[in-house]
């Protein structure tokens, strides 16, 4: 009896700065790659997103998912190899998934928004957000911790 090939998904994270055909490119080469060795399950695209830290300084990617099987090591190396090398990818992962894992969740419905910089342009209808007042801006002082500053 044969097993069935193992399940993977590859995440990627494309850099947002990059021109639309290059990250284009780079999942169309990703994809013909599995085509050719694999088999395609699915791929959902994402969409931009807030990077919780920055990678490279930037601050958000387009994500995509690409779930596949694979019949051989040499195209998870192929893959592993291209990514790697690729002007626009700002991280990508291969996991192997265990049988029995659900299916991944529809992620293009629940996107959230992009947080837009500060140094981006503000429109003239909103107004400018005002950091919150702290206790020492309404001239209330912390007490001084004990020994400090008192008489000898």
């Amino acid at each position: 009896m044969t097993l069935p090939a193992p399940t993977y998904d590859l995440i990627l994270l494309l850099d947002v700065q990059a021109e639309e055909a290059t990250r284009a490119k780079i999942v169309a080469d990703a994809r013909a790659a599995i085509e050719a060795q694999g088999e395609l399950l699915r791929h959902d695209e994402w969409g931009e997103r807030a990077l919780v830290y920055p990678i490279q300084r930037k601050s958000s990617a387009e994500y995509h998912l690409l779930q596949f099987h694979a019949g051989s090591a040499d195209l998870l190396d192929e893959l592993k190899r291209s990514l790697r090398i690729a002007d626009g990818v700002l991280r990508f992962r291969i996991i192997k998934l265990k049988p029995g894992v659900p299916e991944a969740p529809d992620m293009r419905a629940a996107a959230p928004a992009v947080r837009r910089a500060e140094s981006e342009p503000r429109a003239e209808s909103e107004p400018p957000v005002e950091p919150e007042p702290s206790a020492q801006d309404e001239g209330e002082t912390a007490p001084a911790p004990a020994g400090v500053g008192g008489a000898a």
